[in-house]
């Protein structure tokens, strides 16, 4: 099976699959988490492997940048693939002083200013929520981490089209709903999710504050994000063996 964007073969892709955008990010991950890790695809230079993580199989599959990106790699491993579930892995802006650099946001759900969901279903407004045995894998997964390494925050995200555009009276009204983070995949990776019949999660690392003048350097966006990848990783597996 070769889709537009994929070129593996049928059982190439274990269910699960993490989904990070950057393909580094994704090659890293294969070296670095998975065991006996092999490219599976690399169409348009969009790498995919797969592997086993605690000797349960598990896939990565880079995404690219924004709701249109993802929502094509997602439909395309839940409908030609058999992928059963996809756990985001990616990076997110802080919204509220409380979430801070390198801290991790496991999304529940993610509200949208992007118009991709309104042509799903003609005059609906989607939910666009996580699976939620993955969201309460995930959240007993961060808590196994006790006190050390970066903090771990669960609600709701907002995921854009827009990475520069200037909108702090928008960011004080979505702080003031108990939004967590921005970025801009999660909305169209579980609605893909949904009319797909699969199963979806971001778990995010915090790379920006949209309220500060934080960040981390490039270099840093690539390789910090090992405690998320791992919370994602163990939610995948655990409801695998469940």
């Amino acid at each position: 099976m070769v889709t537009p964007h994929i070129s593996a073969a049928v059982g190439d892709f274990a269910p699960d699959v993490l989904m990070p955008g950057d393909p580094r990010r994704a090659r890293r991950i294969a070296e670095t988490v998975l065991e006996d890790a092999r490219l599976v695809t690399d169409v348009r230079g969009i790498e995919g492997y797969t592997g086993t993580y605690r000797g349960v199989p598990l896939s990565v599959l880079a995404s690219g940048m924004g709701m249109p990106s993802v929502t094509i790699y997602a439909t395309e491993l839940f409908r030609h693939y058999g992928v059963r579930s996809i756990a985001r892995v990616g990076t997110a802006g802080g919204i509220p002083a409380s979430v801070g650099l390198r801290d991790v946001v496991v999304a529940t759900a993610a509200h949208t200013d992007s118009a991709m969901s309104g042509h799903r279903i003609d005059g609906t407004h989607l939910s666009h929520v996580a699976s939620f045995d993955l969201a309460g894998a995930a959240a007993r997964a961060a808590a196994t981490g006790g006190g050390t390494g970066p903090r771990v925050h669960i609600g709701p995200v907002f995921t854009t089209d827009h990475f520069y555009l200037e909108r702090p009276a928008l960011f004080e009204r979505l702080e003031a709903h108990g939004t967590l983070a921005v970025e801009m995949e999660a909305a169209g990776l579980y609605a893909t999710a949904a009319a797909e019949g699969g199963r979806a999660l971001a778990v995010l690392t915090v790379s920006d504050h949209v309220r500060r003048a934080e960040a981390l350097t490039p270099a840093e966006r690539e390789t910090e994000f090992d405690r998320a990848v791992t919370i994602a990783a163990t939610a995948l597996i655990t409801e695998t063996t469940s």
